[in-house]
């Protein structure tokens, strides 16, 4: 069994409980996931079962987005409604949805964030998180990220407004969440996160645990898979004849190809073999996933 399955990940779960899970219903360990949600989380985790988590590293379009609730007039140690209260405050009373709508410009397109110490970006080889369980406060340097569009969908109650962000790799939504609120003048925490996208996933595609127990014990649960070959979709496709397949999967190059420098998505009769790089008119395999018969 091979290819990509698309959780719709439910809250309380770690990304990695949910990894774990699957292994026992897919009767597998070669399972990997790719754009880590925090427990409170809940929507598209893109988990690569069999052959196809060879391909987790190789992502390029790495752009997500996600339904967020902000809560106004409060702050945690965590980001979000699941930590200790470090701070609260009343709200002013111009503040409304006209004064949130003001300030959300300001973070569109490329800027530096800090990561938020209940995170699992790792500092001299240990994550954060481990760091802020233990009551530490580890030194970290601002991020590069992009804000590709940030709106405010609704107000939900007095102190929650609902948002949605596009953005792209390496993004917390909590410190972002953090970050408009400074800009409005009060703390500010994150109430609920939900991802819709995740490359070039959705949430249509996504399926629960139950969905997923069900697929299985009907023998259907290789329908539920996505190609492998939907990661590179974005990469030109070029095709090989069987000598160049056979040269390929043997390590060796394949010279006078006519395709631009750069990967490709190599196919063998329409059929997906896998990924490889062009340099100077000559093909050498990057990645192979499918043993064809």
């Amino acid at each position: 069994m091979q290819g990509i399955l698309i959780v719709d990940k439910p809250a309380g779960f770690t990304s990695f409980d949910v990894v774990a899970k699957l292994r026992g219903i897919c009767k597998t360990r070669k399972i990997g996931h790719s754009g880590t949600l925090d427990p409170m989380a809940t929507g598209v985790l893109p988990v690569f079962i069999g052959g196809a988590a060879k391909a987790v590293d190789m992502q390029q379009n790495t752009d997500k987005a996600y339904d967020a609730v902000m809560l106004l007039g409060r702050r945690t140690d965590t980001g979000d409604v699941t930590g200790e209260t470090l701070e609260e405050a009343p709200l002013p009373p111009n503040l409304d949805e006209a004064a949130v709508r003001r300030v959300l410009d300001r973070f569109l397109g490329p800027q530096m964030q800090l990561p938020p110490m209940y995170s699992a970006v790792k500092i001299n080889g240990q994550p954060l998180y481990k760091a802020a369980r233990r009551g530490e406060t580890v030194e970290r340097k601002p991020r590069p990220v992009t804000i590709h569009s940030l709106t405010l969908t609704g107000r939900v109650s007095e102190r929650e407004y609902a948002l949605h962000v596009a953005c792209g790799k390496g993004t917390y939504v909590r410190t972002l969440v953090e970050d408009i609120g400074t800009a409005l003048g009060v703390p500010a925490t994150l109430a609920a996160l939900r991802r819709t996208q995740a490359g070039p996933y959705t949430q249509e595609q996504a399926v629960g645990f139950e969905q997923i127990q069900q697929a299985r014990d009907e023998g259907r649960l290789e329908q539920l898979l996505l190609s492998v070959e939907t990661v590179f979709a974005h990469l030109p496709v070029w095709q090989v004849d069987e000598t160049g397949e056979k040269r390929l999967r043997n390590g060796a190059p394949v010279y006078r190809c006519a395709a631009a420098d750069g990967l490709v998505r190599l196919q063998r009769d329409g059929a997906f073999l896998g990924v490889g790089r062009v340099k100077n008119g000559t093909l050498h395999t990057e990645k192979l996933f499918v043993e064809r018969e």
